[in-house]
């Protein structure tokens, strides 16, 4: 008997950003019929232009979906998107999370949709180069099985447990990079004050154990928004007692108040932090 050939999931990818786009566009290119949606509609040509389809609103996306997926700046836009949808998805379909929201928020979610759609968190890490080529790491929480092929067009599924935990995990692994990215900025605001070389002062850091958080401080052609950064280092100082933290979410917040650096990369917020330390009033 000649065995069926299953068809590829019909997926609704919500919030077409920096790395909404070149995600949604992988899930295209493994043929994957899909419906997309952003707030801003313009964002979403490029994407029809190669085959999606846009939807006028998020409940008109996800009504045949068989996964959706959620890619938004925060609590409050998934949140809203959550009202949106839960009415109308199918029941049965899956729902991916993968914005950076926090745990709590998870579980909120959870418990929404439970008995209706199955929720997994599966936030990302990685930046804009390892989205356009699907080498992200994808962090999934909670019963994931019936998408792990689906996340592993996106990059490598590392599975973290329960639900929520994917999203706890995210949190971690961002505030250990801001954190660092701030650190780097201050040191070097320290090098700056006592008069040395900055190209010798950043190989040196570079050679040490802040090498990585030197790299990403002065990274090209990624994006960690310095709004999205404020809202990350947010959620983990209100999740623990965390002073270090705290001080670098700061950083973040005063850049993300500045509307020329708001939607800049993070790299952007190193050299304000420096011309801040700099500053004898």
């Amino acid at each position: 008997m000649k065995q069926r050939t299953q068809q590829p999931e019909r997926i609704a990818f919500l919030g077409l950003g920096h790395m909404g786009t070149p995600m949604a566009r992988q899930l295209l290119a493994a043929g994957h019929p899909l419906t997309v949606w952003n707030r801003t509609a313009a964002k979403a040509e490029p994407l029809v232009a190669e085959g999606a389809r846009l939807a006028p609103s998020p409940a008109d996306a996800v009504r045949d979906a068989d996964v959706v997926i959620t890619m938004l700046a925060g609590p409050d836009a998934v949140r809203s998107v959550a009202d949106a949808i839960l009415p109308v998805v199918r029941e049965g379909a899956y729902w991916v999370e993968m914005s950076t929201v926090g745990p709590d928020v998870v579980k909120e979610l959870g418990e929404r949709a439970a008995g209706r759609v199955t929720l997994v968190d599966a936030p990302v890490a990685g930046s804009t180069d390892k989205a356009a080529a699907g080498q992200l790491g994808i962090l999934a929480g909670g019963d994931a099985d019936g998408v792990a092929h689906v996340l592993a067009r996106l990059g490598t599924v590392t599975r973290t447990g329960p639900a929520g935990s994917g999203a706890a995990l995210k949190l971690v692994v961002n505030t250990a990079l801001l954190g660092g990215v701030a650190l780097v900025a201050e040191v070097l605001a320290l090098a700056d004050a006592l008069g040395l070389d900055q190209d010798t002062a950043r190989t040196a850091l570079a050679a040490g154990p802040l090498g990585g958080a030197v790299h990403r401080a002065f990274a090209q052609d990624v994006h960690f928004g310095a709004d999205l950064a404020a809202k990350d280092t947010a959620l983990a100082a209100r999740a623990a007692r965390l002073p270090v933290t705290e001080a670098a979410a700061a950083h973040f917040a005063a850049a993300a108040a500045d509307p020329d650096t708001v939607h800049q990369d993070i790299s952007h917020t190193v050299s304000r932090i420096r011309g801040r330390a700099a500053r004898t009033d």
